[in-house]
């Protein structure tokens, strides 16, 4: 069993802010939109395979989308909104024969100083790419995920915890597979990559503003994911400001 300390040092990587000490939404649907792409704000809510592919998502170009494989039957896009904006709108989309259809969005917040295509450690930036979703865990229990999930309450504390707002922040997370080992609980500290280039990026619950890389949305949408998202559809997350996944 892990001492109070050293669990503690496990969140130092959480939400991309390196060696510091760190259901279905049933609320009021109105949903912002423009052109099919959820904006900013709005709330509501590989292997190659024979299958026909269905049409892009709205609002992500050519350049992110070869990067989805081809056998995904479920996607999270979160919309950013310019480079430097925290605002932003989580979508989820799972694939229906040859097309796509949206199961909700919510309002979300990303990094608190908007977003990075070089994340690094520290940058306070969320990074834009494709990422898979496999590992899941948070300070309550799992409330019927059918990814990997590790309660701890030790574990997942926030480097807020001092403020009441951060109290519930890591209620429950889904780790971003962006430069750590799949497979591991979301805190594991392992960067494959290094540790320059930062790591620790989870989905988790909204405090209101900006974080330190992560995306935030609100509790009730974080157990809808949680209840949704299924290993078997190969779930990935894309992210990014409106230009990058546009582009």
């Amino acid at each position: 069993m892990r001492s109070d300390g050293a669990r503690r040092a496990t969140m130092v990587a959480a939400c991309g802010f390196l060696l510091m000490a760190l259901a279905v939404w049933n609320g009021p649907r109105t949903e912002v939109s423009h052109g099919g792409v959820p904006r900013p704000g709005g709330a509501e809510s590989g292997t190659r395979s024979n299958r026909p592919e269905p049409p892009h998502l709205p609002g992500v170009g050519d350049l992110l989308w070869r990067e989805v494989p081809a056998d995904t039957g479920q996607v999270v896009v979160v919309y950013g909104g310019d480079r430097d904006s925290s605002d932003s709108t989580l979508a989820l989309y799972e694939r229906r024969g040859d097309a796509w259809e949206r199961l909700g969005n919510w309002a979300a917040h990303n990094g608190r100083r908007g977003w990075a295509a070089d994340h690094r450690a520290g940058d306070e930036r969320t990074p834009v790419g494709v990422f898979t979703l496999s590992d899941a865990g948070g300070r309550l229990a799992d409330p019927g995920t059918r990814l990997s999930y590790t309660q701890d309450e030790g574990a997942f504390v926030s480097p807020y915890f001092g403020d009441a707002a951060h109290w519930h922040d890591f209620d429950y997370v889904v780790a971003v597979d962006y430069n750590r080992r799949r497979g591991a609980p979301p805190y594991d500290p392992t960067r494959p990559e290094g540790q320059e280039r930062g790591g620790g990026i989870w989905l988790h619950v909204d405090h209101g503003d900006g974080t330190l890389g992560c995306v935030s949305v609100p509790e009730a949408a974080m157990e809808y994911l949680l209840r949704v998202l299924d290993p078997r559809q190969g779930p990935v997350v894309v992210m990014g400001d409106e230009a990058s996944l546009r582009s």
